[in-house]
C-alpha cells in the first residue's frame, strides 16, 4: 500500500484574548485538560515547551473506543514559537506499535473583534494501516471543539 499526503486547515474563533488561547496551548497543565479525548486514558503527558522541546503524550483507548486497550503514542518537537503568534511542532503517532503518520502541525494566533482566531494547519504523510485524512481531521475537529470547551470554563 501506498503513503497518502494530506494537508488541511481548520480557522476557529474564540471570545477570548490571544493570551488566553496561547496559554492553552503552550502551558502542558492547561493543553492536557482538552488535548485528550475522554474517551482514553492518559499514561504519559509530557512537553517541554521551547524550540527544539520533546512533547510526548501515551493514551490508552477505553472501553467505549473504536479500539478498546490500544495504544496511542504522539513523539513530537516544537520546532518554532512566536510568542502569541504561532507554535510549529512536528510529530509521529504510533498505533498498537506501529507508525502511522508524521505530521506538522502549525498553530497560528490572531486577534478578532470580541476574542481571538487560531489557524491551524495539519500537514502528514498517512503510512500504511493509518487512520487517514477524514478521521485524522474529524478529531482534530473535535480537540478544537474542546479547547472551546475549555477555555469557556
Amino acid at each position: 500500500m501506498a503513503i497518502l499526503h494530506d494537508t488541511f486547515t481548520l480557522h476557529r474563533s474564540y471570545p477570548h484574548s490571544r493570551a488566553r488561547l496561547f496559554a492553552a496551548l503552550s502551558d502542558p497543565a492547561l493543553k492536557q485538560g482538552w488535548y485528550a479525548s475522554p474517551t482514553m486514558g492518559i499514561e504519559l503527558f509530557e512537553t517541554e515547551f521551547r524550540i527544539g522541546g520533546a512533547e510526548r503524550q501515551r493514551y490508552v483507548m477505553g472501553p467505549n473506543s473504536p479500539f478498546p486497550g490500544n495504544v496511542i503514542e504522539n513523539d513530537g518537537r516544537f520546532e518554532d514559537i512566536a510568542e502569541g503568534e504561532r507554535i510549529v511542532v512536528s510529530t509521529s503517532m504510533t498505533f498498537g506499535g506501529r507508525r502511522i503518520s508524521t505530521a506538522l502541525l502549525t498553530f497560528e494566533f490572531g486577534d478578532a473583534e470580541g476574542g481571538s482566531t487560531l489557524f491551524f494547519t495539519h500537514q502528514a504523510v498517512f503510512y500504511e494501516g493509518a487512520d487517514g485524512p477524514d478521521m485524522r481531521r474529524g478529531g482534530w475537529e473535535k480537540m478544537l471543539d474542546s479547547l472551546a470547551r475549555a477555555l469557556a470554563s
